[in-house]
């Protein structure tokens, strides 16, 4: 049986700026909270850094001759705001930008369509002294970095993202800890993922003005299907508030133009004040939900997490990547889900799709998939291949489950795999490896692993047998 994708879909690759660019201080680049955090012993496995990382910055024209052979139609990377603005505000470093401008048009010679993320966590180490992404005026000097890349970039760059992932930055670097900035306070999150997603409002309008054609805007969501430990009624209510402290939370806003930390007895008493009169308004401007899954969250009643009271569970029996478990199920429940509670329900209209690709269905942005991956401890075999069987087949069981989505009605327009390259896996150094191309990270050569061959293929076809 074949799976055949509509002739409009699109396929491509993810990376971003930090984990694969290197060179962390040249031409003029700031330092970022990664920088900091990653220089600081014990905060990254191995007190692995990402100064060097996959030497992109040196050597993006051959990976990008490795994107042509893979048959990539687009191109998912991040800018690094320290290149751009080191101090995150004040004077633009114009090395920054002239390496964007290369990297833009060398994809461009290539047919390669460039998607930027303007955010992918490394925020300039001076806005997080004034406070980061808890200072209300972080969103500000957002949508100002926002409009000088699109002044620069918009003639030739149609599709952005504002953030990637905004909950991780929110809650691992402010609650959790183990990112960047490496706070433990779940009223900083929370503060933090509200400033967030009140900067791509700001951000979306700084870009139309600055915009010299019609630009499609989005933003990038890390959404995971939550099931309940047990069919207990504390367990369902742990996933519930699981369900809303990482989906609802930024899917409402988004979506909805509602926020569920109004409806929370703890969010509400953290977060008093902090959302405005026009914030949710703002927030609510999108042309693109950007879905990046990688599994569920299977949760119970417990005290492990304070004043959320829950902990994630990992059933028996079932196959785990080394870093969570492997569920492609769960992308076609996700996708129908959002189908359900956001664009199939009476909610107020979106404004009118701009010119492009439209939305889904003129109801509300469009949908891609924009990360999905799997970390395989990949090696060299004696002939120098990378016979990497097991990210193949996780391809193809969530390349299926967005086929069967798309089969129920789901208007999903792209598939975009996490990542193109191996790279620096943040808080866990260079162990784990999502590339379908190999790294040496002493020598930085590269090799396309099978999977990559596989997904060239599948491109090729636009499809695949199963």
């Amino acid at each position: 049986m074949k799976l055949t994708f509509p002739q409009d879909f699109t396929w491509g690759c993810a990376t971003s700026a930090y984990q694969i660019e290197g060179a962390w201080d040249e031409d003029g680049k700031g330092v970022s909270i990664w920088d900091t955090f990653s220089h600081t012993p014990g905060k990254v496995a191995n007190d692995e850094n990402a100064d060097a990382a996959a030497d992109h910055y040196h050597r993006y024209k051959d990976d990008i001759r490795l994107m042509t052979e893979l048959g990539l139609q687009a191109y998912r990377f991040s800018t690094a705001w320290t290149r751009i603005l080191p101090a995150g505000t004040g004077a633009v470093n114009p090395r920054g930008l002239d390496f964007y401008d290369r990297l833009v048009d060398e994809l461009l010679k290539r047919r390669i369509e460039p998607y930027v993320c303007l955010f992918h966590w490394d925020l300039p180490q001076p806005l997080q002294d004034q406070g980061g992404w808890t200072n209300r005026e972080t969103a500000y000097h957002f949508a100002d970095y926002a409009r000088i890349v699109t002044e620069r970039l918009g003639d030739r760059v149609t599709t952005w993202f504002t953030h990637n992932e905004p909950w991780v930055a929110a809650f691992l670097g402010y609650f959790l800890g183990d990112h960047a900035p490496g706070q433990k306070d779940l009223g900083a999150a929370l503060k933090a993922l509200h400033h967030i997603l009140l900067s791509h409002g700001l951000a979306v309008e700084s870009m139309r003005g600055a915009a010299k054609g019609p630009l499609r805007i989005g933003i990038t969501l890390n959404l995971n299907v939550v099931h309940p430990a047990t069919d207990s009624k504390k367990d369902a209510e742990a996933a519930d508030r699981v369900d809303l402290f990482m989906n609802r939370i930024v899917l409402d806003p988004l979506l909805k133009g509602t926020s569920p930390m109004q409806d929370n007895a703890i969010a509400r008493v953290l977060t008093r004040k902090l959302i405005q009169p026009g914030d949710l308004e703002k927030i609510r401007n999108l042309d693109i939900l950007g879905v990046n899954y990688y599994s569920r969250a299977v949760m119970k009643h417990s005290s492990k997490i304070p004043v959320i009271n829950v902990e994630q569970v990992h059933p028996v029996g079932n196959e785990y990547s080394g870093m969570w478990e492997i569920y492609p199920e769960g992308l076609h429940e996700l996708l129908l889900r959002i189908w359900r509670d956001y664009y199939a329900q009476p909610i107020p209209p979106f404004p009118p799709s701009l010119p492009g690709k439209g939305g889904a269905g003129g109801i509300g942005p469009e949908i891609l998939i924009t990360e999905n991956g799997i970390p395989v401890p990949d090696g060299l075999d004696f002939d120098g291949r990378i016979r990497d069987e097991r990210r193949i087949r996780y391809l193809k069981d969530h390349i299926a489950q967005v086929h069967r989505a798309i089969e129920e009605g789901v208007p999903v327009k792209g598939y975009f795999h996490w990542s193109l390259l191996d790279n620096f896996e943040w808080a866990l150094g260079y162990g784990p490896r999502f590339g379908l191309v190999y790294v040496d990270y002493k020598t930085l050569e590269r090799t396309v692993k099978d999977s990559g061959r596989w997904f060239a293929d599948v491109i090729r076809k636009n499809g695949f047998e199963i």
